[in-house]
């Protein structure tokens, strides 16, 4: 029998192999690869780049500004298609190649699936040192590539062009695997792009993958069924894997059946609706009183999808001593943390089977009185913060509540690093499910805008709620990373862009000064600059129309509120831009273990480090 093959460049060939790999969402057949984010350099432009011209009506190619912030819109895009679909991120060798490499952080560090693929030196060494190559004198086969190896679950380079035929399931494989998920790099040989090999033909044959949805050991549900039953005051904390499994709803009917508040953390607001019957707040240092006194009176934790972060558990201040957790995970590496019973398995399937497994138990009634009880009153502490006053600055949650108010059902509020995480996780109100991202496993400033661009594409399709990404950022962030704010204007996605200016890197002030060291290098007004008392701040309406979006100043909360209606109803990217306070911040009542110096001239440090003691000795003992 005689194999059939096709004859293909390097390049061709996995350009095709992708084209050809699908997934299904919600029932409907879809392309796995949704397309490619690229920057085109000397190291892709000639191979990869005439290989996507020839599908670019079937696999999208759309223009970066940025190596890094079109890699993390590729990461917007999979949180909002719930690791389901994947985008590509491609450039060139060098500078082009290293800027991906904090995106790849934030993947690796959320689990999220994106695919980098970065050109690479010549396989054969015959012009070496090419441009851009980083040579290492004892080891001339490291490249800038290499710097990948830490911050992705699959790591290749390709010198020979069959070596795809290996590589490239493996990596899919990767990416789709609920416990490994994360991104996968693949480095291509500028030489061995332009190679033709022949090809088997079955190596381009349609492939529709399905995620797989682990079940967990039944000794294991037995186990965790039976310590359940004996709990007094358990507590449920829904983490994005419960998300990612698409176990809202099976997670949501368990809690109300068993009793059992639900609390989220970072990555999982908006498993439920704020106002869901078993809802009783977001957990942790940026998270609500509620949740955190629950957790505080909780015997035993059913945490679900969660990697226990340290702005989840207070960094292990939250909890009792004595309190026993159940970890449901499908990665081994997080279900056995901390002396968890650990549950190995897909989250929607092992939480109906561990329903299964108690039978009649239900919790005491009085528990979720109490949740109810302590939300009402968290409830209460966010109208009254968040409540409209006479001043001419408006705090973070002023602005949070307007843009809340304003938003539908379906829109999707972005966020990350700054002061605004801590804002939006305590006061975003979630209106539907999966309506929510707010980025801190890395806490990656300069995802949200690039982020609101790959949301804005993955509402179109299938999955996707249909409604428009909210960014909501201060101006340190803006400044770190607006390109995108042009890309989307440029293809026209809509997304709308807040920018809240408090003039510089204000929660990181914060945290300075809270620790007693002077405020020093963050605000504007603290930094070295010729004139500190008239330090020049930027036009952030003006520089957003200069790249092509619709922009508003919004003076005040009334402003801000016809200025949102405006942005919503305008049908592309519009940036409104509205000065906040500096110095008010919903308050919170979670302990966070970080460095405070041993020694300082500074009595205010010397007290803060007496106080920073006094939490590591709450500080449960464990790994």
């Amino acid at each position: 029998m005689t194999r059939k093959t096709v004859r293909l460049t390097m390049a061709q060939a996995l350009v095709r192999y992708l084209c050809n790999q699908f997934t299904e969402i919600d029932g409907t057949r879809v392309p796995l690869f949704a397309g490619v984010f690229g920057i085109f350099g000397h190291g892709n432009v000639t191979c990869l780049s005439e290989a996507l011209e020839q599908v670019q009506d079937q696999l999208p190619t759309w223009r970066g500004q940025n190596e890094q912030t079109m890699a993390l819109a590729a990461i917007g895009f999979a949180k909002a298609k719930k690791r389901r679909q994947i985008m590509v991120a491609a450039t060139s060798i060098g500078p082009g190649a290293l800027n991906m490499v904090t995106a790849a952080g934030v993947a690796m560090a959320n689990r999220l699936p994106v695919l980098l693929i970065a050109g690479d030196t010549f396989a054969n060494r015959l012009p070496d040192p090419v441009l851009q190559q980083v040579e290492h004198f004892g080891d001339p086969t490291i490249t800038a590539n290499d710097a990948f190896k830490s911050v992705v679950r699959y790591w290749d380079r390709i010198v020979l062009p069959e070596q795809i035929l290996q590589s490239l399931p493996q990596a899919v494989a990767t990416m789709l695997d609920p416990a490994d998920c994360g991104p996968a790099f693949i480095g291509l040989a500028q030489d061995t792009q332009e190679l033709a090999y022949d090809y088997p033909e079955v190596f381009f044959a349609p492939k529709l993958w399905k995620i797989p949805r682990p079940r967990a050991d039944r000794d294991a549900i037995a186990a965790a069924a039976e310590l359940l039953k004996g709990a007094k005051r358990p507590l449920i904390i829904s983490g994005g894997g419960v998300r990612y499994s698409d176990a809202n709803g099976v997670v949501a009917d368990f809690a109300a059946r068993r009793g059992i508040p639900v609390v989220e953390t970072i990555a999982g607001k908006g498993t439920v609706s704020h106002d869901h019957p078993v809802h009783a707040g977001p957990i942790g240092i940026v998270g609500s009183t509620s949740a955190n006194a629950l957790a505080k009176e909780a015997d035993v934790i059913l945490a679900i999808g969660t990697r226990l972060q340290d702005f989840t558990t207070g960094s292990w201040t939250a909890f009792a001593q004595d309190a026993q957790f159940i970890s449901v995970n499908a990665a081994r590496f997080d279900a056995v943390k901390h002396r968890a019973l650990s549950v190995v398995g897909d989250a929607r399937e092992t939480v109906a089977e561990l329903d299964a497994a108690l039978g009649g138990w239900a919790a005491d009634a009085g528990l979720m009185k109490r949740a109810k009880t302590l939300f009402a009153e968290w409830n209460k502490l966010l109208d009254d913060v968040q409540a409209p006053t006479n001043d001419p600055v408006p705090s973070y949650a002023q602005v949070v509540a307007v843009l809340n108010k304003v938003a539908g059902p379906n829109d999707t509020l972005i966020s990350a690093a700054g002061g605004t995480p801590g804002e939006v996780v305590k006061g975003w109100k979630v209106k539907n499910p999966d309506t929510f991202d707010c980025e801190f496993g890395f806490s990656c400033m300069g995802y949200e805008i690039p982020a609101g661009w790959g949301c804005a594409m993955a509402q179109e399709g299938p999955g996707g709620t249909g409604g428009t990404p909210i960014v909501m950022l201060g101006d340190g962030t803006y400044m770190m990373a607006n390109s995108d704010v042009y890309s989307a204007a440029l293809t026209g996605h809509k997304m709308v862009v807040v920018v809240c200016d408090n003039g510089g890197y204000a929660v990181i002030n914060r945290l300075q000064q809270a620790k007693g060291v002077p405020g020093f290098n963050n605000l504007l007004a603290d930094c070295r600059i010729r004139n500190r008392d008239n330090p020049l701040h930027v036009d952030f309406v003006k520089h957003a129309e200069a790249m092509g979006a619709k922009a508003i100043r919004a003076e005040g909360l009334a402003d801000l509120e016809a200025a949102m209606k405006e942005a919503l109803a305008h049908d592309g990217i519009t940036v409104v831009n509205i000065v906040s306070d500096a110095w008010k911040w919903v308050p919170g009542d979670a302990d966070w273990d970080v460095g405070v110096p041993e020694v300082s001239q500074f009595e205010t440090v010397r007290a803060a480090r007496k106080a920073q003691e006094k939490i590591r000795e709450a500080q449960r003992l464990g790994v």
